[in-house]
């Protein structure tokens, strides 16, 4: 009786409007906890917890930290990637979001390096790494409901919906960040306001889980299950007939995931500490550019249904290496109008043209009984380097530059060259698939001769 219900209940399938919206507004929630710690990296954690080293150095420190939150994301991508190809996407969905709602709050209340010594950034790391696991198994999933419950020909758009929560976080927390920063002294906003913006996960944790509650499971796994086709071990599964496609998809993370933690993270703390603007004036700039960026996606996944999305991906990594060299230019100057309209540009413009497609063409890469474990796995493994590594690589080869920033934006510009280079490889194979085999020729040549 209680399966026939489930069953009754999943036939009734959601609008995909309402499905679209429940994942933007979830994983904006998500990712507000989650990039909270990036921007409490670069202008509070190296004073509160590693406050024994001088500025640069501090700020390199709390970033190797931030890092670490993305060396923890694949263990969640590969054990919730497990369970949303075995149990469901909905499943799986639920259980990130507590464990992401309770690392971000408990940062809020964790004591400083002056009150308990180190166990206050050991403590920290702890958080990141659980904050980490949250994060890694909920994107998949996140774009899944989406993508599988979307039309053919629609599911670059309405899989672009869930990649609003990156710049829509963003925009959140920054903001939260900057309002905290005007309304308080800095002394205020060292010693407690910055808490606020965490323990305000609590009340934003609670929303998500009753918007995502109301969603029912995806068509494509409940084929899954219901054929009896899921993989018993969908890793073991996926790494056995997708190894090329799980490198190549990888590739083309690098340009994405390099070019959000350039402009929405290492900006930041680029212009604060080299620059020397003023701490509110940075974190406006990043907002404006998220504010842009979150119409921009779902246009971008619009023409990537209408263009091809490798085409739009594509675009997009071309776009963020060539404008690398005037953007730091730019920045250079110092104007805090300049450096705000720069960030507009490369964030709220470029950046949608590699996020808005980026769901949809990882889901394609997959079939759907190891689907949630391929795109997970992309996105996280790759994310390591891609994201979490990026503003500590590039502060490195700042302080190696010895302040210029042309090493980091030759770092730039090959990543962006290694991921078009992957979008071609991609195209390849897609063609080379879509054309009959020799017997197949010979096959339809004898069909055609035939009386």
């Amino acid at each position: 009786m209680q399966q026939r219900k489930q069953q009754t209940q999943e036939q009734q399938a959601s609008p995909i409007g309402k499905i679209a919206l429940a994942g933007a507004i979830g994983t904006t929630i998500e990712w507000y906890d989650f990039f909270l710690y990036g921007t409490a990296a670069g202008i509070v954690f190296d004073k509160l917890f590693f406050p024994e080293f001088d500025s640069l150095v501090g700020t390199l420190i709390a970033f190797a930290t931030f890092a670490i939150g993305f060396v923890a994301r694949p263990l969640g991508g590969i054990v919730f990637g497990h369970f949303g190809d075995r149990v469901g996407r909905k499943t799986a969905l639920v259980t990130t979001m507590f464990i992401m709602g309770a690392g971000t709050c408990l940062i809020g209340v964790l004591p400083t390096y002056d009150a308990i010594g180190v166990w206050a950034p050991v403590l920290l790391v702890l958080l990141r790494i659980l904050q980490g696991i949250g994060i890694g198994g909920e994107w998949g999933g996140a774009v899944l409901m989406s993508v599988e419950h979307a039309p053919e020909g629609r599911k670059g758009y309405y899989g672009s919906w869930p990649q609003i929560g990156v710049p829509a976080g963003l925009m959140l927390g920054t903001g939260v960040f900057a309002l905290l920063s005007s309304v308080l002294d800095s002394e205020q906003f060292l010693s407690w306001g910055w808490r606020i913006a965490f323990l305000l996960s609590a009340v934003l944790v609670l929303i998500g889980l009753y918007i995502r509650l109301q969603v029912y499971e995806t068509p494509a796994f409940r084929s899954v299950r219901d054929q009896h086709t899921r993989a018993r071990i969908p890793l073991v599964e996926l790494l056995r007939t997708s190894k090329v496609n799980l490198l190549l998809g990888m590739g083309t993370r690098m340009a994405e995931g390099i070019a959000f933690n350039t402009w929405g993270v290492f900006a930041i703390a680029y212009t604060t500490t080299e620059l020397h603007v003023p701490r509110t004036h940075a974190l406006i700039g990043v907002m404006a550019a998220a504010a842009v960026c979150v119409p921009m996606i779902p246009l971008w996944g619009a023409l990537g249904d209408r263009f091809g999305l490798l085409r739009t991906f594509g675009l997009g990594a071309a776009l963020f290496g060539v404008s690398a060299v005037p953007a730091f230019a730019l920045f250079d100057t110092g104007s805090v109008l300049v450096i705000g309209g720069t960030l507009v540009v490369t964030l709220g413009l470029f950046y949608g043209a590699m996020y808005g497609p980026q769901a949809a063409l990882y889901a394609d890469l997959f079939p759907a009984n190891v689907r949630y474990s391929g795109v997970s796995f992309v996105y996280q493994v790759s994310g390591v380097l891609a994201s979490g590594c990026t503003p500590l690589i590039l502060t490195a080869l700042l302080q190696a530059g010895g302040g210029s920033p042309w090493l980091m934006v030759t770092y730039i510009v090959a990543m962006s060259a290694l991921s078009l280079l992957c979008v071609v490889l991609i195209a390849l194979r897609r063609r080379r698939r879509a054309q009959p085999s020799t017997s197949e020729k010979e096959c339809h040549a004898v069909q055609a001769t035939a009386p």
